[in-house]
């Protein structure tokens, strides 16, 4: 799909423009209604396309303009989850949140995302991503009334993301991504079930599928919870064998600023990787040679017809300029690899 030599790609979320969403701030509500919102997110989607192309990013995203949460935009269009009944429950084991429950067998009466991507297919030639919520991220996102079982749950949303996953590409998206922090937390569930659900959800995909597993926005649960993983984050570890193993194309991990050792990347050789050489938990633009170095301590674990540069997790809450400036340094800090590896 990708013939290019260190093909760059965001790993997630893009900044949305200010008369669509509030700046800066995730899971912000809509500005528009109706109408009015349809036609919003068409041009947020076309201007966060442009952005993309003027870095010189080469595997376009949306960019997640046109829903609110990475995750519970997709549980809304479902059968089966009243949103209206919340209860309070620990995400990823770090903070508290009201969630909705699943108070019934759930379903996916339609497509959530097809004409969305059929858009985008529509503004560029260039190879597009679309990212979904993994199956064990969408059971940590809910409170569950009705199964009474983590695995089921997440089976249950495997086949709902392999509907939605083969419709999307047959709009002509060329990687499905499915995002999963919750892999590094609960790591005796992933291990025992949870590459199984995702597989189910990749089932019969001819297009090639990634999974983004990082230690997430640069929020202070999140920022909170890092500062107790000591000097090395060696979560990656524990799941990394049998991802390996499974029909997963590409693995998505956070590399730049982090404590994660680079060497862990060996586990998952012979994968595609996705490089997360940009920090999204600061705005600090990087420099094209950070850049590099980081691509270049990669490469002694990962052959460079497989490494994928990206950034670490989404970019929603900076600023667009911050966003633009850094996805410019991505693909510059890529280039300059890329002609050192031609040399």
């Amino acid at each position: 799909m990708m013939k290019k030599l260190l093909p760059t790609s965001t790993a997630g979320s893009l900044p949305k423009p200010a008369w669509l969403a509030q700046p800066e701030t995730l899971w912000s509500p809509w500005r528009l209604a109706d109408d009015e919102l349809i036609a919003g997110k068409q041009d947020a989607l076309r201007l966060a396309l442009q952005a993309q192309q003027q870095a010189g990013v080469d595997i376009i995203s949306d960019g997640e303009q046109t829903r609110q949460h990475f995750v519970t935009t997709f549980i809304e269009h479902l059968d089966g989850v009243d949103f209206q009944q919340r209860k309070t429950v620990k995400i990823r084991n770090r903070y508290d949140a009201s969630v909705p429950v699943v108070t019934d067998a759930v379903a996916r009466p339609k497509s959530v995302f097809v004409e969305d991507a059929t858009f985008l297919r529509q503004q560029t030639n260039q190879p597009i991503k679309w990212a979904l919520p993994g199956p064990m991220t969408m059971i940590d996102t809910l409170y569950d009334d009705h199964y009474k079982s983590r695995e089921k749950l997440a089976w249950e949303f495997a086949k709902i993301l392999n509907q939605e996953a083969r419709e999307l590409e047959a709009a002509g998206v060329d990687i499905i991504q499915f995002d999963e922090p919750a892999f590094n937390v609960f790591f005796d569930e992933v291990n025992d079930w949870g590459i199984a659900a995702l597989e189910k959800a990749v089932e019969g995909l001819k297009c090639e599928t990634a999974v983004h597993i990082c230690y997430g926005y640069g929020i202070k649960a999140n920022t909170d919870w890092k500062q107790t993983l000591g000097e090395e984050w060696r979560q990656y570890e524990d799941i990394f064998p049998k991802i390996q193993a499974s029909a997963i194309d590409i693995v998505s991990v956070e590399c730049h600023n982090s404590r994660v050792p680079m060497e862990l990347i060996e586990l998952i050789r012979g994968k595609k990787v996705m490089v997360g050489a940009i920090d999204v938990a600061t705005s600090t633009v990087e420099t094209p040679q950070e850049v590099a170095q980081t691509l270049r301590n990669a490469l002694q674990f990962v052959d460079a017809d497989k490494l994928y540069p990206s950034t670490n997790c989404g970019m929603t809450p900076l600023s667009r300029t911050v966003a633009a400036a850094k996805m410019k340094a991505l693909c510059d800090g890529a280039d300059i690899v890329r002609r050192e590896l031609s040399a």
